[in-house]
């Protein structure tokens, strides 16, 4: 038996069948017919002297040999397709892929792309809306913004972006009859249930405490998403516990407002994550210096605010 390796294509089309336990659905990925594609297999078992699949009826399954073959070729494959995003990543100077969870990209990327655009035309910028956990080895992402209490950031580009603070906002035609914190128990209290994973709680009871509301409210979270609870106070339908990072806009604008200046911080927090090799890149640099100059307008928001540690509060 020669110690040379067979033909590529003929690795391939094994590691497709082998994942699909189906030649004819490994056909349809490799985009080549069923027969092509048995042909290619019945070479490289000829090549290696023994059979890979036993072919049943109406499947296929694996011999011992192709069970001894199967993982190491799809390691293999997937090292390949790694090193190959990583090099066309390293070569590509023009495009920019940014992922961000979908609250934050509506309520604050998204409206802001226009200035980025305007101001580097030269880059093809790309986002994707998700709070997936990204590999960035595997996945053709360069950027990635995330919301939570830190995490293993080791051999990364990590900095945090903007810390979180949470209080009420009202539309302004609600806010005209508030006089004090109590007055808000008598509106329907939003809340998305974004923050569940947060210890200790930044919530409707833990924002009431701080303001010695005696006996606050439980209030289950309503939305799954930030944005979605955000939108419904602005269109009267009672008063969020608002995040400073997604309200930014709708404070500047007026379709919110913030009746009673107290706001409970969270250890909870935004951060920039991307390789260190992918910091130097061109695009990437232009991308988080915008960021950062841009996320200003967040932090400009403290002043006049009091701030009360989520920590220091008991519920």
């Amino acid at each position: 038996m020669s110690d040379r390796l067979p033909p590529l294509t003929a690795l391939r089309a094994f590691d497709a069948a082998a994942r699909h336990m189906s030649f004819a659905k490994a056909a349809a990925e490799l985009n080549v017919t069923p027969a092509a594609l048995s042909f290619q297999i019945k070479g490289l078992e000829e090549y290696l002297g023994a059979p890979l699949f036993r072919r049943l009826n109406r499947a296929v399954e694996l011999t011992e040999a192709g069970h001894a073959l199967a993982p190491g070729a799809a390691e293999g494959f997937d090292a390949l397709r790694r090193a190959w995003l990583a090099t066309r990543r390293a070569l590509d100077t023009r495009t920019l892929t940014v992922t961000a969870g979908p609250a934050f990209t509506a309520k604050w990327l998204a409206p802001r792309l226009f200035d980025f655009a305007q101001a580097h035309p030269d880059v093809e910028l790309r986002f994707s809306a998700t709070l997936r956990l990204m590999d960035f080895d595997r996945d053709d992402v360069d950027v990635a913004i995330r919301f939570g209490m830190g995490g293993d950031d080791r051999d990364l580009y990590s900095r945090v972006l903007v810390r979180e603070w949470l209080t009420p906002m009202v539309p302004p035609r609600l806010a005209e009859g508030l006089k004090t914190p109590a007055d808000l128990l008598k509106l329907h209290l939003l809340e998305d249930g974004n923050l569940d994973f947060v210890d200790p709680p930044c919530n409707w009871a833990t924002w009431f405490t701080a303001m010695g509301v005696p006996n606050p409210p439980e209030v289950k979270p309503q939305f799954s998403q930030a944005d979605h609870a955000i939108d419904a106070a602005e269109t009267g339908g009672g008063v969020v516990l608002g995040r400073a990072s997604l309200t930014a806009k709708a404070l500047q604008e007026g379709r919110l407002v913030i009746p009673f200046p107290t706001a409970i911080t969270t250890e909870a927090h935004y951060r920039v994550l991307c390789t260190q090799e992918a910091s130097e890149k061109p695009q990437v640099k232009a991308f988080l210096s915008w960021l950062f100059d841009h996320v200003e307008e967040i932090t400009a928001l403290d002043h006049g605010m009091t701030f009360v540690d989520s920590a220091d509060v008991k519920t």
